[in-house]
């Protein structure tokens, strides 16, 4: 396994590397999953190998049956064995130790019997290196104060040292000759069965490096990317208290994936948390609900009928118009339907000035329909926001829309689903990220939800 030579002796070399090795001789009364996890925190790199030789049940069965023969021997000394046999009086001090460890081996004769638990030689070793000596000691010297804070007996090894990195190697089962036996329970509590999950190196969907690197409570660091696995679908969801910091890794999200070509943006924000993120890099923030806006001008302003002189755009703005009149209690009935259409073939004709939604409401032959539709027109309380002459919204790379004034609004169906029909519009290929703050806000609404559910499809 090794292409460097390697030069043994009490400080052994692997290659310009010095190698030191430790070996774990004694362990705790108890322990639990994870004993160990705190090695992961170290801020170095290092060689954690737990060899298992493992007894079947009559070996075991053997084993255990000495080690507790043993312990049971040592509860009394000779001195008071010879008291006993002089004086014919059953000596009252014992050692509890040795009593103790007596019932120890008792309990895993009984769990081996029970199948419980079996049996096994361990030997566990951390190998650290370095160019420098000094280094390569220190770094030993931590290795070995976190696993004695753990209550387990450690060797530096000297004259055992190549020894014991040998046996650290896959296939040497005879080298270093440590190899305490430990119930196959304790073995699965200190075996390194968990490390920080660094994260992909690249996003391989992108071909690019990852999202964001993130800090962890060790020195590991952590390459955070949308799609881990190459995927081309990046659905993430976020949850945590309030107050947690959700919005603000959102923000981070936003701003770290302009760093991909051509990228675009699309957030929308609840209680203007986003707000500063879109502005600083150069994108569009725009208050839906005029809530958070300081415009003295209006703000946004949107012209959803602006683009029916296209044919694909006047079948949309048909449904879009039917999903407005059937929120408002009326029948969309063939009929209506073609009253919609009619007014939409006319009004394509006009300037695209005209085209709004007060014009459309002219040209409409139904009064019911006309009725229907004047909470949106000038005039309305939502004709501001969707009845413009031209419309005044973001072109920018990075848009985010402020929705805290507009759930619950009779108005946000009709004006997320034409926001939701321009995002449409912007999917070119390009890498695109979706944002949804306080989802759990704008799912309330079902227009809402179903685009949400067609875009994670």
């Amino acid at each position: 396994l090794a292409d460097e030579p390697l030069t043994g002796g009490l400080e052994p070399r692997l290659g310009d590397h010095h190698l030191r090795t430790l070996t774990i001789t004694g362990f705790p009364s108890v322990t639990f999953p994870g004993l160990l996890d705190e090695l992961n925190r170290l801020a170095f790199e290092y060689r954690w190998a737990t060899r298992a030789i493992m007894l079947d049940k009559t070996d075991a069965t053997k084993l255990l049956t000495r080690i507790r023969r043993q312990w049971f021997a040592k509860r009394k000394s000779v001195a008071a064995i010879l008291k006993e046999v002089m004086t014919n009086e059953a000596s009252t001090l014992l050692d509890s130790d040795a009593s103790n460890k007596a019932a120890d081996a008792d309990t895993a004769l009984q769990e081996l019997g029970a199948d419980y638990a079996g049996m096994a030689y361990v030997t566990a070793t951390v190998t650290v290196w370095d160019r420098d000596p000094a280094v390569a000691a220190e770094k030993l010297r931590l290795v070995e104060k976190v696993i004695q804070g753990r209550d387990f007996t450690v060797i530096p090894e000297g004259m055992n040292a190549v020894e014991a990195w040998l046996g650290s190697l896959p296939g040497h089962t005879y080298a270093n000759v440590r190899q305490p036996p430990i119930s196959t329970i304790n073995l699965a509590h200190l075996i390194p069965l968990s490390a920080v999950w660094a994260g992909p190196e690249r996003d391989e969907h992108f071909g690019q490096p990852p999202l964001l690197y993130g800090r962890t409570e060790g020195s590991t660091p952590f390459r955070f990317s949308l799609h881990p696995d190459g995927s081309d679908v990046g659905h993430t969801l976020i949850v945590g208290p309030t107050g947690a910091g959700k919005s603000v890794l959102l923000a981070l999200m936003a701003m770290q994936f302009r760093r991909y070509e051509n990228a675009q943006v699309f957030a929308f924000d609840f209680g203007g948390s986003i707000r500063a993120a879109a502005i600083a890099c150069g994108g569009d923030w725009q208050d839906l609900g005029g809530g958070l806006s300081d415009d003295s001008d209006g703000g946004v302003q949107l012209q959803p009928l602006a683009h029916i002189d296209d044919p694909a755009e006047r079948a949309w703005a048909a449904e879009w118009l039917a999903a407005i009149l059937a929120s408002e209690g009326v029948a969309v009935d063939p009929q209506a339907k073609e009253h919609i259409w009619s007014a939409l073939g006319s009004l394509a004709s006009a300037p695209p000035a005209e085209r709004t939604l007060t014009g459309l409401a002219v040209l409409l032959q139904s009064q019911q329909l006309k009725q229907a539709l004047a909470p949106y027109c000038i005039g309305g309380p939502w004709g501001r926001l969707l009845d413009a002459e031209a419309e005044r919204l973001g072109e920018a790379d990075m848009q985010a829309f402020e929705t805290e004034g507009l759930v619950g609004a009779g108005s946000a169906a009709a004006v997320l689903s034409y926001l939701f029909h321009r995002i449409e519009g912007r999917l070119d290929g390009s890498p695109t990220l979706i944002i949804i703050d306080e989802g759990w806000l704008v799912l309330d609404s079902p227009d809402f939800a179903a685009q949400l559910r067609e875009w994670l499809k």
